[in-house]
């Protein structure tokens, strides 16, 4: 690409063969800034998931594939030359079965302020909670089973409050990370997210920074992740 080489980073646990769970996070950051939030801490996610998994892999029903995504962000998002478009076009090629991919797009910014929440569609903060203090499942409208399964074990499995959506894609934001490369290839996918610019003020920002996150937070994430792949 330009003369530079970009790679995907693919930790794999588990058996050999058989079904695939997909989990995936980018690395890459929108220009200049320290990208914290976006997406550092889905990256930092990933890492503990993988430090989890490997603790019961003799244990794993599937093949858990752990990978970590370049050129997610602009110029290269929603194109062909995307980490996670790349991997899930060799994936449908070779013609693996993917029970499940989750992703992990920004999970460390939280807040506990009145009115902190915002959502892409008037009506929503109706039903939907207007403090940004929760964790979301995101799915389109063809992802009822996984987002449901998803949310069902993230609570069971942590103490965060876990808020779910499937909707179509032409709701700004629910196509807006890797998962949607495994949805143009035909596998079921999930984004797991703080719902991105809909609460971070910080998003693509140089004030991104790592003392915006809340670890306590990022870690139930990570738990509830951890407990609904154990549960596929």
């Amino acid at each position: 690409m330009s003369g530079q080489t970009y790679k995907n980073v693919i930790c794999t646990l588990g058996p050999s063969t058989g079904e695939r769970i997909i989990l995936g996070a980018h690395y890459d950051v929108c220009g200049n800034q320290p990208g914290a939030d976006d997406n550092a801490s889905g990256v930092a996610g990933l890492l503990e998931l993988a430090r989890l998994l490997h603790t019961e892999e003799a244990n794993l029903k599937y093949r858990i594939d752990l990978a970590s995504f370049c050129l997610e962000e602009p110029p290269f998002f929603k194109t062909e030359s995307m980490g996670s478009a790349v991997h899930a076009k060799f994936l449908k090629k070779q013609g693996v079965t993917v029970k499940a991919m989750i992703c992990l797009e920004m999970i460390g910014y939280y807040s506990e302020e009145k009115g902190s929440q915002r959502y892409p569609v008037p009506g929503m903060d109706a039903i939907y909670p207007d403090k940004a203090n929760f964790i979301s499942v995101v799915g389109d409208l063809n992802q009822n089973q996984l987002v449901a399964h998803v949310k069902k074990f993230m609570l069971a499995g942590s103490t965060i409050d876990v808020q779910s959506l499937n909707a179509p894609s032409s709701i700004p934001g629910v196509d807006f990370s890797d998962h949607l490369n495994y949805w143009a290839n035909g596998y079921p996918a999930v984004m797991i997210t703080n719902t991105s610019f809909y609460r971070n003020p910080n998003y693509h920002q140089v004030s991104d920074t790592i003392d915006t996150l809340d670890f306590a937070k990022m870690g139930e994430v990570v738990k509830g992740v951890y407990w609904a792949v154990l549960q596929l």
